[in-house]
């Protein structure tokens, strides 16, 4: 005769406690805790998350609470691609608006690796026949405006479906004469899940 079950059932996680996480994830991006890549990943377990033991490892490493805020304008809110140069790439901050100028040449950014000053980025680019390829991580809301005059401006790979409800704003306002920026969303397929290894996607 098979003996009964004595385990305790996991405790399922309600909306609140999903929202909570959600609110100390995003907080501690703007401390600079955690990459915009690491906040998607995060953000997408929270809302899937179905017990509550789903929900503590996520946050398992941040503080109770958040720090005072401290921030001294440490994000780079200048960067300059004067005939080449300027490309920004790995651990690095944006400052919650960040303005790049290109002059026959471009900066090109990946935001993957950075962290950000707050919940939603402007990034504003100045392109005089030149441009900036700038990479987001999948997850994050994106929207493209602005003009180019004898060149033009594109976002490519957009998402297969809407980024989750909290996820990171980047804006980029692009003004090219003859030039362009391209904004390129990293895809999702292939991207290390939290607390796993592994190379990134490639782009698409």
């Amino acid at each position: 005769m098979p003996e009964p079950c004595t385990g305790t059932p996991a405790t399922r996680a309600s909306d609140a406690e999903r929202e909570a996480v959600v609110d100390r994830l995003r907080a501690a991006a703007g401390e600079g805790r955690l990459t915009l890549d690491e906040l998607t990943d995060r953000l997408d377990a929270a809302l899937a998350a179905v017990t509550r033991a789903d929900l503590e490892p996520l946050a398992a490493d941040l503080p109770e609470q958040s720090a005072p805020s401290s921030r001294s304008g440490k994000g780079r809110r200048w960067i300059i691609g004067f005939m080449g140069g300027g490309d920004h790439r790995g651990s690095w901050r944006v400052a919650s608006c960040c303005t790049v100028v290109n002059v026959m040449g471009g900066a090109d950014l990946d935001l993957s690796g950075a962290t950000v000053e707050g919940a939603e980025s402007e990034i504003r680019v100045f392109s005089l026949m030149g441009g900036s390829d700038i990479v987001v991580p999948a997850g994050v809301h994106v929207e493209l405006t602005g003009f180019a005059f004898m060149g033009g401006n594109a976002l490519r790979g957009e998402h297969a479906s809407p980024p989750p409800s909290g996820a990171p704003v980047v804006r980029v306002r692009a003004y090219s004469v003859m030039g362009g920026t391209d904004v390129k969303v990293r895809a999702a397929t292939g991207r290390p899940r939290l607390g796993l290894g592994g190379a990134p996607a490639d782009l698409t």
